[in-house]
């Protein structure tokens, strides 16, 4: 029997993010889902090293990966429809959960198991809150980038995401924006030189 999770999920590279902003360079959800799990994982080793953490950085990983793996049923609404309405709100996060048992539906039963934690995470653990930090740091990257790129839409995005990343309670997430952020400022031959 064939089974399509992975053809599914391949099908990342086709959901655009930031769809009522104009873009100078589009980014996609597996562009987005790969820099937000390296950003996690670094965090996360920054926390087991610097804090006396002890995350299991390569499940993090893992779970970034996956974090908007539902977006290949759904779609990527955008943040200022997905989150100004409770009812908006709710509603999307139940169809969030249909679309994510779907994607589980796909997986031959022996290894449905080993992915529900991944598909279906837990939004209360500490996992998800470095998921989520990174999630936000990616979207501080991408506005970054457009300002950079000339492009001023996304100034206040830049602005909110970076008071919500602030506002994080984590050191290590603190320590990641001051020790690699301001590196996606500048220029090539400006990193070049270290």
């Amino acid at each position: 029997m064939a089974h399509h999770f992975f053809a599914y999920m391949n099908r990342m590279k086709y959901i655009r993010r930031w769809g009522l902003m104009r873009n100078t360079q589009v980014e996609n959800d597996m562009e987005h889902s790969l820099q937000t799990a390296m950003i996690a994982h670094g965090i996360a080793l920054i926390g087991n090293k610097r804090f006396d953490r002890e995350y299991d950085a390569e499940h993090i990983m893992a779970l970034a990966v996956y974090h908007d793996a539902s977006e290949v049923i759904t779609g990527d609404l955008p943040t200022p429809i997905k989150h100004n309405n409770p009812v908006i709100k709710d509603e999307y996060h139940r169809l969030e959960s249909i679309a994510n048992q779907r994607l589980l539906a796909m997986l031959p039963e022996d290894l449905r198991e080993e992915y529900i934690p991944l598909i279906d995470a837990d939004e209360n653990t500490p996992e998800w809150k470095i998921v989520k930090a990174a999630d936000r740091i990616s979207a501080y990257i991408k506005c970054v980038e457009e300002r950079k790129a000339g492009n001023r839409e996304f100034i206040e995005a830049e602005m909110s995401t970076l008071a919500a990343i602030r506002a994080d309670a984590l050191p290590e997430v603190q320590v990641f924006m001051e020790q690699f952020a301001p590196g996606f400022a500048l220029s090539l031959d400006e990193i070049s030189r270290g």
